[in-house]
């Protein structure tokens, strides 16, 4: 809807929790928004890059017609395969340089972090809450003590030493 706050987007990752909140909420709020997940499955079947793609077509999938003609700006150096629907430019360190691509990533982020506090009530074991399912000493040690969850990445390194 309006690029007037595309300058208050940043990185994600030198953002706060609560910062990302507040402008993945504005976000929502003033732009058109999809997002697309891959399984658990998939990224170990493909490896995370492929699936990042993947869930990258899933949600432009849902991208309404009218957006069709503008190009898909893609954070790194490569741009999504077998994706013809689209022109692409692939940017890298494109969350730091380009507002678009900063707003995708504070929303990607936001949403996998209330995915994985939602995850949390479910497995409490693993302090997902915490730490977002990163491989801290604290969740691979959780993962020594309790085993490995379903949702947990079998092909990452910190969870297949425990399989």
């Amino acid at each position: 809807k309006s690029n007037q706050d595309i300058e208050l987007y940043k990185d994600s990752k030198k953002l706060s929790e609560a910062q990302r909140e507040i402008l993945s909420e504005s976000i929502h709020k003033n732009h058109f928004v999809s997002i697309g997940w891959s399984t658990v499955e998939e990224i170990d079947q493909i490896n995370i890059l492929q699936a990042t793609f993947l869930a990258m077509r899933r949600a432009l999938e849902k991208v309404p017609v009218t957006f069709s003609k503008g190009a898909v700006l893609v954070d790194g150096r490569d741009v999504i395969p077998k994706l013809e629907s689209f022109s692409q430019r692939a940017i890298i360190k494109g969350d730091q340089l380009v507002g678009e691509i900063s707003a995708a990533s504070i929303v990607a982020k936001v949403a996998r972090d209330n995915f994985m506090k939602e995850l949390s009530k479910e497995y409490v074991h693993y302090g997902f809450e915490k730490h977002k399912g990163y491989g801290t000493e604290f969740h691979r040690h959780q993962i020594q003590k309790f085993g490995v969850s379903k949702w947990h990445r079998q092909s990452f390194g910190g969870v297949k030493e425990f399989i």
